[in-house]
């Protein structure tokens, strides 16, 4: 059984600062630090945030579902602002998937806003379908929301030095 989901926000920052975050290993440690309740650790087992980096996510002590899985990035593609990253080890593939992709996307929407797009795309077996009721779209919005903030923050305090250097 093939699924995919899909959410987007709009962000305030050109897509070029969004993807300076999205496009590098900067995103695990926003994502690490905006959600410390969530994610217990981020480790990079191998690479430099470009394709073929492998990330080992491992979650606190009581998850229901989850330990700890790791995902492979598969595609990091500059010029289109486009990441994807595959499970290849744990979580969703010991619950009967075959394949679970996500997909970041950052689309220039003006010269000063973007849209943050998560897609998810999975696979399980038949035998497993039920299981598919664990894929959900929430922990990505979640990413892109606590992504989105840190942008927000780091646009707004460069416009201020900005403001502050030329009325001085």
């Amino acid at each position: 059984m093939f699924g995919t989901i899909s959410e987007e926000i709009e962000v305030n920052v050109p897509a070029s600062k969004a993807w300076e975050v999205y496009g590098t290993l900067k995103l695990t440690k926003v994502v690490a630090e905006g959600l410390p309740d969530a994610l217990d650790k981020i480790e990079v087992l191998q690479g430099d945030g470009n394709a073929g980096t492998v990330l080992k996510l491992t979650f606190p002590p009581g998850n229901p579902v989850f330990t700890s899985y790791k995902e492979k990035f598969t595609i990091v593609d500059h010029v289109k602002k486009m990441k994807e990253a595959e499970v290849i080890e744990g979580a969703y593939l010991d619950l009967g998937f075959n394949l679970y992709r996500i997909r970041l996307e950052i689309i220039e929407k003006s010269a000063h806003s973007c849209i943050t797009r998560a897609t998810i795309e999975y696979d399980v077996k038949e035998e497993a379908a039920a299981n598919a009721s664990f894929v959900s779209i929430e922990p990505l919005l979640n990413i892109m929301k606590i992504a989105a903030n840190h942008l927000l923050k780091i646009n707004n305090s460069q416009i201020s030095e900005f403001v502050n250097f030329t009325a001085g």
